[in-house]
Order: structure tokens, then sequence, then C-alpha cells
């Protein structure tokens, strides 16, 4: 008997989609999408309208509770199963969450580490866990730092690309330059804006790799994602994993832990 699974992650942008088959990591997708969160209400009569109704969802939200309802609105009118959404908690799933006040770590950075966690334990087949860092870049960037026994160990926040560049504008007096190319020696504003924000934003990633390789005593596995990650790996010191579904993975994991406990 089918069982489709609906996941949901609702950044800061966009509300990102997924049907798959089950609830399980692995499993079939049969569909996905994004919806710029001015346009939620669209979805309904829109990408949703010839979907099969999921038996079951959950998803995970950045954006605000005022968003968050907007999207349950859309669930409950056109599906008939309970929106469910992650919060951060002390553990689940292989992560022990060490942050200082656990529940105000953001559901997404939660949540890409437990998909994070379940992609490097697959890769290692048997072998000794590593220490990980996990990066998203989106309208923030995140850094996270887990050790190999699966402890968040702390992490990273800062701006992401188009943050940066808003800011240089707003302060900077006749600075309104069209985003250019990553260059190693910039000779142009375009260009010197475009590297100087990449640039900064590996520095942080690769600063953190330092930090985990000298406390864990071990390389640790990389993975990268969100919308502009592909713009970061290719800059990348050493081997960063892209890995587009992070936070659909860890959601497909969460959802199995949840079932069989």
């Amino acid at each position: 008997m089918s069982s489709p699974f609906l996941a949901i992650d609702i950044g800061n942008t966009r509300l990102k989609w997924a049907l798959y088959d089950s609830a399980r990591p692995g499993a079939a997708l049969q569909a996905q999408g994004a919806e710029f969160l001015d346009h939620i209400e669209r979805l309904g009569d829109g990408p949703w309208a010839d979907l099969p109704a999921p038996a079951s969802m959950l998803g995970c939200v950045v954006a605000g509770d005022a968003v968050r309802r907007r999207a349950e609105e859309q669930i409950n009118e056109r599906f008939d199963c309970t929106p469910r959404w992650v919060m951060s908690s002390a553990g689940e799933a292989g992560i022990v969450n060490g942050y200082d006040h656990p529940t105000r770590l953001g559901a997404d950075r939660f949540v890409a580490m437990i998909g994070a966690r379940h992609r490097m334990l697959a890769e290692q087949a048997g072998r000794e866990t590593r220490p990980m860092v996990v990066v998203m870049i989106g309208t923030a960037v995140t850094v996270e730092a887990i050790d190999a026994d699966g402890k968040f160990l702390g992490g990273l926040i800062l701006p992401g690309h188009g943050i940066m560049l808003r800011a240089l504008e707003s302060g900077t007096a006749g600075l309104h330059v069209p985003t250019g190319e990553v260059r190693e020696f910039p000779t142009n504003t375009s260009d010197a804006l475009t590297s100087g924000g990449t640039y900064a934003i590996a520095g942080a990633v690769e600063r953190m790799v330092q930090h985990v390789r000298s406390h864990c005593g071990a390389e640790p596995a990389c993975y990268m994602t969100g919308g502009a990650g592909w713009k970061m790996a290719p800059v990348m010191n050493g081997h960063f994993e892209l890995v587009e579904s992070l936070i659909m993975d860890g959601l497909l994991v969460i959802a199995r832990e949840r079932a069989s406990s």
C-alpha cells in the first residue's frame, strides 16, 4: 500500500517541498518544487493541485509563525493530513544538541545535521565514524561542527552573498554594482564585491574545518547544501560534498525514527 510522504523546508526566502513514495531514507522522489514566500497561497491550486494526497508530512520552519500558518492553510485545504513540524531538541536521530539552549537552534540546522549524519554513516559502511562540518549556503550561511559521536559542538552564522552586497550598497556612497565573477585578483568593482563575499564565506568555513580537525583529531566529512551552494563549492579548499537535498534527507530520517519509536 502506497504511503506518500510530503517534506517541507520553509527558509527565509522560499518554501521548498518534496513528495516521496514513503517516509524513509532513500525513498523515491515523486515530485518537488519551490515557491517564494510571497506566493505560498499558489501551492494548493498550482503545483499541489495534481499531487496524490500524502499519508503524512513533516517540515521545518525558520521564517516564523505567520508563514508557517499560511503553509498549514494550504496543506489543510489541499490534503487530508496533519501538518507536523520539527522543533530542535536535546537530541534526535543520532545528533546530540550541544547548543546552550537546545530549542533555540534553528530547526533547519538541526535537520540538516541529522541528514548529514545519516549520509556519513552510510558512506562509512561500518568503518570508523567521522566528525563532520555541515554548511548551508542561503540567505544566511551556517557552518556546523559535529564530532564523530554525533554531538553538535557549535556553529557559525554569517551573512550570505545577498546580505553582504546590500549592506555594502546601503553603507557605501554610490556603490550599486551588478554581481561579478569570482577572481583571484579582481580588477573591477563587480568582481571585487563578488570575490570578497565568496572568500569571506570560504574563510569562515575553512577555519571551522581546522577547528574540527584539531579538536577531534580526525579529518571531518564535509557537506554543503543550500540554494547557493553550487557557487561556493568550486572555491573551497578540500573536498565538500554538495548535497542539494540535505534537509529533505534529514526529514526522511526523522520521519522513519518517529514512526518506529
